[in-house]
């Protein structure tokens, strides 16, 4: 007896078979229940997740849906087939209806085309009354003995027609914007550049000597004495220089010296 349970991979009901073939796909919820049956009546099988292999690639790819495929032995094929077609859902007989029918339902459709939608999709609470309903009875009368307007009359004559305050306007903004950013390009004089960095005599001289001493490294006969103290000069020249830049660099540690009018400190 299988224990049920959310497993996956291959499971079996306890039993052997000389050769298996494929009963068809069962839904992992009920494999398992099927296997206890089967084992009950005595036929090997077992369950194997479900994939298809593609005949070019021979790539194998799994359902959307998870299913497992179900081996029986070969033996007892078809009596695993009506177990398992007795899983399945019984799909209920499509009612048939006759022409006559399909037409009359038809021309009902079609005559309820044009017919007003009584049912609303939202409460009765949400529904506001018409501006026509709103307004008081003098107002239609005084409307009524004036005539009625031209639609084209009311929409200029609503587009025209401002109230007493005078309200700033879209237009309004945009005008003083673009005149405040003109204002801006004219009177923005850009600042001078800075000025170029002045060397120390001290920086100077110990590049100078980092220089000299990588040539003197790699040409040491420039120097009228022997190749041993061309190169001792230009190694003591390189290592003077690096300690000479070293100690010149700023150790951060200026809190003492620190003056306002400096700006911020990097």
């Amino acid at each position: 007896m299988t224990s049920g349970g959310a497993r996956r991979g291959r499971r079996d009901n306890g039993l052997v078979a000389a050769a298996y073939a494929a009963a068809g796909d069962v839904d992992p919820r009920v494999g398992e229940h099927l296997l206890d049956v089967l084992g009950l009546r005595g036929i090997a099988a077992y369950l194997q997740p479900a994939s298809d292999l593609h005949p070019v690639t021979r790539t194998t790819t799994l359902p959307s849906r998870p299913t497992d495929r179900l081996y029986v032995d070969r033996a007892h094929l078809e009596t695993a087939r009506e177990y398992l077609a007795q899983l399945g859902p019984d799909a209920p007989p499509a009612a048939q209806h006759s022409d006559q029918e399909v037409d009359e339902a038809f021309a009902e459709i079609i005559a309820g085309f044009d017919l007003p939608d009584e049912s609303v999709s939202w409460p009765a609470v949400e529904d506001l009354p018409s501006e026509r309903e709103e307004e008081p009875e003098q107002d239609r009368g005084a409307e009524a003995s004036a005539g009625a307007t031209p639609p084209a009359l009311q929409r200029w004559s609503h587009s025209t027609v401002t109230t007493g305050q005078d309200e700033p306007s879209l237009l309004d903004g945009l005008d003083a914007l673009d005149s405040m950013q003109a204002e801006d390009e004219e009177g923005y004089t850009p600042p001078p550049p800075p000025p170029l960095p002045r060397f120390a005599p001290v920086t100077i001289l110990a590049v100078a000597g980092i220089l000299v001493g990588v040539v003197l490294l790699f040409d040491p006969g420039l120097l009228p004495t022997a190749n041993s103290v061309a190169m001792t000069l230009g190694f003591c020249g390189i290592l003077a220089g690096f300690i000479t830049l070293i100690w010149r660099l700023r150790s951060g540690d200026d809190d003492d010296d620190w003056d306002p009018d400096d700006g911020a400190v990097v």
